[in-house]
């Protein structure tokens, strides 16, 4: 399989996520019906990223250096952990009383709910700050991706029209890069150079 393939895929995939994503974010927002198919598309969305998110480090990792490795590993952990949590939540709570899904939100499942927000805050940040210092993906959409999903992360903290809104902008920043990944795999996957017109 040649490069150019992969990040199609890669892109595709980001592309498929992102707009699932936007259609979770519509479900809660209560514009779309809240059925066990809308419910079913959240974990995709989660799954489908974790391969995009592979192909945004490896366009820029020589120009990223060890922080956007970092940056990488900790984004990628803390994504395996949100589909973890978006299976459960979507697959096997949605189905249980309200008294059992709170004792499993408040209970022993919190500490690692907040462990997993955490590893993905850090990782949006680190891996945002090692991706502009890189200069290879357009700067708007970092900016986008990493304040909408750092809101996202805090969804616990925040109000639910600050976590809904940070979805949205996060969602823009991961279709604005995948768009870019095909461009990239043409001009060669490891350029340093920034892509100013992107």
């Amino acid at each position: 399989m040649t490069d150019t393939l992969l990040y199609r895929l890669a892109a595709l995939a980001g592309l498929t996520g992102g707009a699932l994503t936007v259609i979770a974010v519509c479900r809660r927002a209560g514009l779309l019906p809240d059925t066990g198919l809308t419910h079913a598309l959240a974990p995709p969305a989660t799954a489908l990223l974790l391969f995009t998110l592979t192909a945004f480090y490896l366009v820029q990792r020589h120009a990223a250096g060890r922080l956007g490795l970092a940056g990488f590993v900790l984004n990628h952990l803390g994504l395996s952990g949100l589909f973890a949590i978006e299976f459960l939540t979507h697959a096997v709570l949605q189905y249980q009383d309200a008294a059992a899904r709170e004792q499993v939100l408040t209970g022993p499942g919190q500490p690692y709910f907040l462990t997993v927000a955490l590893i993905f805050l850090a990782g949006v940040l680190v891996f945002g700050v090692a991706s502009w210092r890189a200069g290879v993906l357009p700067r708007w959409a970092l900016a986008l991706y990493v304040v909408g999903l750092s809101a996202a992360a805090l969804r616990t903290s925040v109000p639910e029209w600050v976590y809904l809104g940070g979805l949205l902008a996060g969602s823009a920043g991961v279709l604005w890069l995948s768009a870019v990944l095909p461009r990239l795999a043409a001009r060669g996957s490891d350029r340093r150079e920034p892509l100013a017109a992107a």
